[in-house]
């Protein structure tokens, strides 16, 4: 039943549609799955056993520390998605770790080794993999465009729009999102100070666009929020 389960999961992922039913029942035998609580340690970048990992359920954030021990949040990491050592390579110059967001995570993890193994043998599998770590690394590098070229307001906007269409329920002009975020996170996300995005979340509620509470996230307005 456990190897069944990694069975679908793979297969219904877009990055082993190239691979037959055969090669991935040969996959679940060198992949690795795990449990997390929200809170939980999950990754750190200078581990002596490079991993990749996928996440199957929950979120994840990715937390980048500098030499002064300052951290600031590097990505979100959501169902579907790929993160850990995802260039092929171990880099022990960066400083990084991942954190369980919401309270059920699992996540799947494969050795880079035999990962790369893998690809060697699977050159629809090596194009696949190449073309989903590109575009999420063009999405951080955008990200990171848009950090330091806009102001806090214009980001915190972005940042919601952006969050309601990969997870929120809309109903027309409203939408819920789960928040599994603090108001330290955001800060952190949208580079600004906690006080900073306070500030413009109490804005927001004032002009009757957003209601915030631990649990979720209510944009009453999405039209308003797009010209906020």
């Amino acid at each position: 039943m456990y190897d069944e389960l990694k069975y679908w999961y793979l297969r219904d992922h877009k990055l082993f549609r190239a691979l037959s039913m055969s090669q991935i029942k040969q996959l679940c035998i060198i992949v690795g799955f795990k449990k997390a609580k929200k809170g939980e340690i999950i990754y750190f970048s200078d581990s002596e056993v490079p991993r990749i990992f996928l996440l199957k359920r929950g979120n994840i954030k990715i937390v980048s520390v500098d030499e002064d021990g300052n951290e600031t949040i590097k990505d979100i990491i959501q169902k579907g998605d790929l993160f850990g050592e995802l260039t092929l390579e171990s880099d022990k110059t960066s400083n990084e770790y991942a954190k369980a967001l919401t309270e059920e995570v699992s996540i799947c993890s494969f050795l880079l080794s035999d990962f790369e193994n893998l690809m060697l043998k699977h050159p629809d599998l090596a194009l696949s993999y190449t073309k989903f770590v590109g575009l999420k690394m063009k999405r951080i590098r955008n990200n990171y465009s848009n950090l330091m070229s806009k102001d806090a307001k214009y980001r915190l906007k972005t940042f919601l729009l952006d969050w309601v269409e990969k997870e929120g329920k809309i109903n027309n002009n409203s939408a819920t999102i789960e928040n599994y975020l603090t108001q330290n996170d955001i800060a952190q996300i949208i580079c600004t100070s906690r006080q900073t995005a306070i500030i413009l979340i109490n804005e927001l509620e004032q002009n009757e666009i957003l209601k915030y509470n631990r649990k979720e996230i209510i944009i009453t307005d999405l039209k308003k929020l797009k010209e906020f």
